[in-house]
């Protein structure tokens, strides 16, 4: 009778077991992985953890920060935390639980405390529990939420170089957003357009022509919190080549004395067309604005430097006439004779390397304003339209702009031969040149730190 009723004892206590157990899997989430800390709970990220679940490697501020836990577990990421306000995955390996409930450490502590009353229990010091009939035990079922209800209500992370996060409010847990650091950079550009020395000449018309030119910069930006608006200053040197051109016709007439008595001269010419080239070197100090959102504008003066100034010029004339001398005592006209002056072959095309123009220092108001885009590897590309003005003429003629395309000395009474020079256009005709040019640069920049890549919420991937 004794062994019968320990049978049936010993059934209840089974069966117990086993309804406790269906009852429990059938409440508790269908999770893949145990997790021990729960929504809502403040985590802490280890040291160690290099890399979120997706593979980036976070800021190193995230690790002296507290976080709230939002979602447990997703489809890819079995074992990962969703972590509220920086919106990663990070596996929970990684994290420390602050505040939440540790559920080894309790599942722990209650296998020892039933160890003990069992011990007890077997030594005759304490008295089993009556065994009643077991009922099922209602658990209840906290709900995760699913991946497509997650919607982040915090603002996109801007791209800036260090990022944190502002106290959210009704968060118990203080987080930080939009901290920006001072960052610097190194820019290497190309550009190029058109360009001219604009010539003022009453005699002739300029004509526009091209540059190009390298840029290496070097910029220091301030930023602030909350301001979406980068400021900087920029310096560095540029290097290039630029060309412009001057045509004209020539019409001269004047009268000269001679031994044989007056001669009026009269010089004629189709088209005169010179085109003048510099090699210069510019120096730059710009201010410089950066929106967040890729805008930037550079403006500032800047100091231009010729180096090589070489020049070549054609002379054309259908007529063929160049030079007609009347002698009005004997009324007779003598054209491009040796007594006159005859242009030679050599003189119809000149090119040299002094076009008669001082070129000093040029000061030029510049502006560049376009849009970058910042690459996955931290550094920027960016694209643009610029403009440079002489906002004063430097470019000085060295002699008297009254000077003659053409000068003709006549024959001494020793000679039969007259001289004849041809003169730069630009130093006979142009009294004042200024510079202008304008076209589209392309620059990519090295930043020091290197920026973050805007991140929307819409873009996390669970």
């Amino acid at each position: 009778m004794k062994t019968i009723k320990s049978i049936l004892i010993a059934a209840t206590l089974i069966c117990a077991s086993a309804v406790s157990t269906m009852s429990a899997q059938q409440a508790a989430p269908a999770q893949q992985h145990q997790f021990k800390v729960a929504i809502g709970d403040s985590v802490m990220i280890k040291t160690e953890c290099q890399q979120y679940c997706t593979g980036e490697r976070p800021s190193t501020w995230v690790w002296d920060k507290v976080h709230t836990v939002r979602q447990l577990g997703t489809k890819r990421f079995a074992d990962g935390v969703l972590l509220m306000n920086i919106y990663s995955w990070m596996c929970e390996e990684c994290l420390i639980n602050v505040n939440g409930h540790a559920q080894e450490s309790a599942e722990k502590a209650a296998v020892e405390q039933a160890a003990d009353k069992q011990a007890a229990i077997d030594a005759g010091l304490v008295k089993p529990d009556p065994v009643k009939p077991a009922e099922p035990v209602k658990e209840e079922v906290v709900e995760q939420p699913k991946e497509e209800e997650i919607v982040p209500e915090e603002p996109a992370i801007v791209a800036t170089d260090t990022v944190k996060h502002e106290p959210a409010k009704g968060d118990s847990i203080q987080s930080e957003q939009k901290f920006k650091n001072n960052y610097d950079r190194f820019t290497i550009g190309v550009r190029g357009g058109a360009s001219s020395l604009l010539h003022k000449a009453e005699k002739g018309n300029w004509t526009c022509g091209f540059d190009a030119l390298l840029d290496l910069q070097y910029a220091h930006y301030w930023a602030k919190d909350g301001r979406p608006v980068d400021l900087g200053i920029i310096t560095g040197i540029a290097v290039g080549y630029q060309q412009s051109g001057l045509k004209t016709v020539v019409d001269d007439a004047y009268t000269q004395s001679t031994e044989v008595g007056p001669v009026d001269y009269t010089i004629k010419a189709d088209e005169v067309k010179e085109t003048d080239r510099n090699i210069q070197l510019e120096v730059p100090v710009m201010f410089s604005l950066i929106h967040d959102n890729g805008l930037f504008f550079n403006v500032g003066p800047k100091f231009m430097i010729p180096v090589f100034t070489p020049y070549n010029q054609a002379i054309s004339n259908n007529k063929n006439t160049i030079v007609d001398a009347y002698f009005p005592d004997e009324k007779v006209h003598v054209m491009n004779d040796a007594v006159t002056g005859v242009l030679g072959d050599d003189q119809y095309k000149l090119s040299g390397t002094d076009n008669g123009v001082q070129f000093n220092i040029n000061v030029m108001l510049t502006a560049e304003i376009g849009y970058e885009w910042i690459l996955k590897n931290g550094n920027s590309l960016g694209l643009g339209a610029y403009a440079n003005y002489s906002v004063f003429n430097t470019f000085k003629n060295g002699a008297t702009t009254s000077d003659d395309l053409v000068t003709l000395t006549t024959p001494p009474s020793t000679a039969s031969v007259a001289k004849f020079n041809v003169n730069a256009a630009t130093k006979s005709y142009a009294d004042k040149l200024g510079f202008f040019d304008a076209g589209l640069k392309l620059a990519y920049h090295f930043n020091f730190p290197k920026k973050l890549k805007q991140v929307a919420p819409e873009e996390i991937v669970p």
